[in-house]
């Protein structure tokens, strides 16, 4: 029980250091505990429930805001809207479990614990065993994390990698993307667990001294891996406002405070002109074919007149195909309007329960009050919105809400344009959740995307974060959460991918898989 309740603690821990200015020391701690406990735990699963526990503590304290969008603004009771939190946690604590799991059985108990010389014995002699151990920790880990973010279209919030965005592991991003930092973690955490008492398989000075070099082999390679670049700075630049409205989540559905809601965006997008004018996901609440023609007018005169364009988002309305026989859906959408051309981007990345109904689940949505249903999805790769400045011509690649949570998503989009988008911009919608520590979260999931793609991104929210991200992953400048106000800059865009944009989740995957397969032929061998 003891251990248990330690790895609940330190699953919290991770989740704090998840927003944490110096996240990535807590979670090298947190995970030095739990790969030492699994090693050192009596059997599989006694493996399962300290990776169990390890996870309970992780979600429960790293997505307890989800409690605010289902109670307050879905009006969803109060028991209902906790026990949904819990239930969502207890099912992705079965990842860590499945990979504490994993690990314990291929690898075998740590020496000196009961039947440590049995036919589940070390992979490695000495100080190998150990970080042979280590080896396959990172490798199920890192497995792990990569079916968490796929499985039912995933659910990556979270992901251990984002803790490292300070951090030398950081420097992999554009290499490995965020599951293989994450799982680079998991190795560097495993392999100073091996230095505890009791840790090591062979625990003299020089078993350690190895572990330990390993371990700040693998921090220091991130320190040089960060310093190579793989796109180019744009001689272009463009001018882009960033808006933030702040419109209170219960007033931007209201239908009695529908007009306020417009002539308040309107007045914003069309304040001061600027090559780029960004709003907010939905900052227009309605379908766009419903927008009042004086308002529609007045946004193509003034992008005409001053050369603007505008990027808006707003509900739209995908057409029947030719031989379709369903009705028409909505989408959530961003368009674009300029002097030259009209643009338009489909969230293809739908969030289970607010834009689709997952099959057995309609009981759920019925118990809030919430403005939702099915959505149909845009195509995986869309083509950037073309913008003219003052100083060349760029391509902007849109994203829409946790859309940015998908690194894969965005490298596969980058990858497969005729034209890559020069510039990376999100429109999120937040105010669901109140001002909680989910801004931060998604704020630094969208640092982690611009360091895996070397492309600068522009973020406009309703609520925060409202920001600008170097190609570095660097925050440049950010308005402050929960408060009205534009944010305009300079930004200059990149040509070229990234390892990460060319190839994906793919090589991370295939070395854990490898790894894995190889522990246990190895084990198998020495049992037999």
């Amino acid at each position: 029980m003891p251990s248990l309740l330690i790895s609940l603690a330190a699953g919290a821990l991770q989740s704090w250091g998840l927003t944490a200015g110096f996240g990535w020391e807590l979670q090298l701690a947190a995970l030095a505990w739990l790969a030492w406990a699994g090693a050192h735990a009596s059997q599989a699963r006694a493996a399962a429930r300290l990776g169990y526990a390890y996870g309970l503590g992780w979600f429960l304290a790293g997505i307890w805001w989800l409690y605010i969008s289902m109670h307050i603004f879905g009006q969803m009771a109060a028991p209902l809207a906790a026990l949904a939190v819990v239930l969502l946690s207890v099912y992705l604590a079965l990842y860590p479990a499945a990979a504490l799991t994993l690990a314990r059985w291929i690898s075998g108990p740590a020496r000196g614990d009961a039947g440590s010389m049995s036919a589940s014995a070390p992979l490695l002699h000495q100080w190998g065993a150990a970080a042979g151990r280590a080896l396959v920790f990172a490798a199920a880990w890192g497995l792990a994390e990569w079916l968490r973010g796929w499985i039912f279209t995933g659910f990556p919030w979270l992901s251990t990698g984002y803790a490292q965005i300070e951090g030398p592991l950081a420097g992999y991003a554009a290499w490995t993307g965020v599951y293989g930092i994450g799982a680079l973690a998991a190795l560097a955490a495993a392999l100073i667990a091996g230095m505890a008492p009791g840790g090591a398989d062979a625990p003299d000075r020089a078993a350690r001294a190895g572990l330990f070099g390993a371990a700040a082999l693998v921090l220091l390679l991130g320190w040089g891996a960060g310093a190579v670049r793989f796109t180019q700075d744009t001689a272009a630049a463009l001018r882009i406002r960033l808006l933030q409205g702040n419109v209170p989540q219960e007033m931007k559905f209201d239908v009695q405070k529908l007009s306020q809601v417009l002539q308040t965006n309107l007045k914003m997008l069309t304040a001061v002109p600027a090559d780029l004018i960004v709003s907010s996901e939905t900052a227009l609440p309605i379908l766009l074919d419903d927008l009042p023609p004086a308002m529609f007018d007045t946004l193509r005169a003034f992008s005409r007149d001053s050369g603007s364009h505008l990027l808006i988002g707003a509900a739209g309305i995908k057409l029947r195909q030719p031989g379709e026989a369903a009705q028409p859906k909505l989408t959530n959408s961003a368009f674009g309007f300029s002097p030259d051309l009209n643009f338009r981007y489909d969230k293809h990345h739908l969030v289970p329960f607010g834009e689709f109904v997952p099959y057995g689940f309609r009981w759920f949505v019925d118990a809030m009050v919430m403005p939702m249903g099915d959505f149909a999805r845009g195509t995986a790769a869309q083509e950037p919105f073309e913008v003219k400045g003052e100083r060349g011509v760029l391509r902007v690649g849109v994203n829409i809400c946790y859309e940015d949570i998908f690194g894969a998503e965005i490298a596969h989009g980058l990858h497969a344009e005729r034209q890559p988008a020069q510039i990376l911009a999100n429109m999120t919608n937040l105010a669901w959740f109140g001002d909680t520590v989910a801004l931060d979260q998604h704020l630094q999931m969208a640092r982690m995307r611009s360091l895996e793609t070397q492309k600068p991104m522009v973020r406009a929210t309703n609520t925060g974060a409202t920001a600008v991200i170097g190609p570095d992953g660097k925050l440049q400048a950010a308005l402050p959460h929960m408060t009205a106000g534009a944010l305009t800059v300079s930004v200059r865009g990149t040509d070229g991918e990234t390892p990460y944009v060319r190839w994906g989740d793919l090589p991370v995957l295939a070395a854990c898989l490898l790894i894995l397969a190889l522990a246990f032929a190895v084990a198998r061998l020495r049992s037999g």
